[in-house]
């Protein structure tokens, strides 16, 4: 009969044996096909987690002999931790298979740049690659109009909104307020900028763009047809428009140049009636001279000062036209 001593060896032998039997030769094979999120998430988290000692093994394999079947096990074993951080930024509105992507391959990229011989866990070292893939994820596509370019500007969008919601709680704890204003006031931006390092003015700039959103420079129609504005309505500037700018030129030319060469045309008293009948009449109707004023001036009657006005004016429109 065996001793408890020889029993121990064996039993080791025995469930490291059938700890091989149950580890799938290709753990890819679990992955189930795209398209359905809940089955990926699912079968992510049933893949084996590896050992410290299975995971310096594949790191060593993969550093020193480029063992792409090694990089693919230290990939799957940590699948499940992408899974975990994209779920932290579910409130961005952005979809969750997109989140899990963009943090596999940041996943993907510690893989390739970990080493073994540092003395961390590869969980360790993942976790900062994956928040950065999901950071840059979100910075390009939360809004149109990218946010956050800064160091400082990156940090308050990650971290403001749950500061001031803290604050805002604290506050209406404290006050018995539940009707808390929504802006932060100036004793709670000075507290963000000291906590999270940056300036109060950026503080408040970041408060300020988190707070808007995208207008369409462009809307199109809404679904019952009516036309929608946008702010290229009223941006646009028609008098710069180039044809709108040819027909104005063209008709200050007309009217300064065209009409001095049509009135040298006319004789001495038909130029003199069209000026005081046209020409010097005011917007509000004064000046000028009337038919019976110029009918007394030039002793003929005031029909006679019409018919002359008459043929003057449908000579300088003939003059008008070929100039033109």
């Amino acid at each position: 009969m065996k001793t408890m001593e020889e029993r121990i060896p064996a039993m080791k032998t025995a469930s490291g044996s059938i700890a091989t039997a149950l580890a799938p030769t290709n753990p890819w094979a679990l992955v189930p096909p795209l398209g359905n999120l809940d089955a990926y998430i699912s079968a992510v988290n049933r893949l084996p987690m590896l050992t410290q000692e299975e995971e310096q093994d594949y790191a060593r394999k993969l550093k020193e002999h480029n063992d792409l079947d090694a990089a693919g096990r230290l990939v799957m074993s940590h699948l499940r931790l992408v899974v975990s951080i994209s779920r932290q930024y579910l409130g961005y509105g952005l979809p969750h298979g997109d989140l899990i992507q963009e943090g596999n391959v940041g996943l993907m990229k510690a893989v390739k740049r970990f080493d073994p011989d540092q003395g961390v866990r590869l969980v360790s070292y993942a976790m900062h690659w994956i928040k950065a893939e999901i950071h840059e994820y979100i910075l390009k596509n939360w809004r149109m109009v990218k946010v956050a370019t800064t160091k400082a500007q990156r940090k308050l969008f990650f971290n403001l909104r749950s500061m001031k919601h803290d604050l805002k709680s604290d506050a209406a704890l404290a006050e018995g307020d539940l009707a808390a204003r929504e802006t932060l006031t100036a004793h709670e931006i000075d507290t963000v900028a000291a906590k999270l390092n940056v300036k109060p003015e950026e503080v408040i700039e970041m408060e300020t763009r988190l707070a808007g959103g995208d207008i369409l420079l462009d809307p199109s129609p809404s679904d019952d047809g009516e036309q929608a504005y946008g702010p290229i309505a009223y941006l646009a500037d028609a008098s710069h428009e180039p044809t709108a700018m040819i027909e104005s030129r063209q008709r200050d030319h007309l009217a300064t140049d065209g009409i001095a060469m049509a009135l040298e045309g006319l004789d001495e008293r038909s130029r003199r009636i069209v000026e005081e009948r046209w020409l010097k009449v005011n917007d509000d109707g004064s000046g000028g001279m009337t038919l019976h004023e110029l009918a007394a001036e030039y002793g003929v009657s005031a029909e006679r000062i019409r018919q002359i006005e008459v043929a003057a004016m449908k000579k300088m429109k003939k003059a008008l036209a070929e100039f033109a």
